[in-house]
């Protein structure tokens, strides 16, 4: 059985008049273009430890079969603001895993797209944990209301926004949580 010991988060840009190449780009701007990447649902594993990119790396070997969450969005529209953003919920409890959450705006700047991720993952978590909340309320409300629990020890985001490229060129974003065996 395979559960990921570590996990490491990137994200990155990219910009080409090929959409395909443009996401490219953005895999080696995120340091994770020599891999192959199959892409998984949104589960943070039981105990596993977050690392630095530089130490994720080094364990892994170009052509590599890597598992990976990742939020994506491209655009060829000059100006259009787009974000990839991932919100991360750990809970307090060290046997029972967490949640990862995509989301891929456009329009949104950063910081919402990177609220609004956090958001959703510590809701996702919430529900499992059985904490009563009231979904309609502000997300800074329910942040509250999820660390009194005590029961959600950690929420972030990792986001990555750009906006498209003034001549129409592609503009990939991505934002991923590498998963290590």
């Amino acid at each position: 059985m395979y559960v990921p010991k570590e996990i490491f988060f990137t994200k990155g840009v990219g910009v080409h008049k090929e959409y395909l190449a443009s996401f490219e780009l953005a895999l080696r701007s995120a340091h994770i273009e020599k891999y192959n990447i199959v892409t998984v649902s949104s589960i943070y594993p039981v105990g596993c430890k977050k690392v630095t990119i530089a130490k994720g790396l080094k364990q892994l070997s170009p052509g590599q079969i890597i598992h990976a969450v990742m939020a994506r969005n491209a655009t060829n529209e000059p100006n259009r603001l787009i974000a990839s953003s991932l919100g991360i919920a750990r809970p307090a409890d060290p046997s029972m895993y967490g949640y990862l959450s995509e989301h891929h705006p456009f329009g949104e700047s950063a910081k919402k797209s990177g609220d609004y991720a956090e958001d959703l993952a510590a809701s996702m978590l919430a529900t499992t944990l059985g904490i009563d909340f009231d979904p309609d309320t502000a997300w800074n409300e329910r942040e509250q209301v999820f660390k009194m629990s005590g029961q959600i020890v950690n929420t972030s985001n990792v986001t990555q926004s750009a906006e498209g490229n003034k001549d129409g060129l592609w503009t990939t974003v991505i934002a991923c949580a590498v998963l290590l065996p």
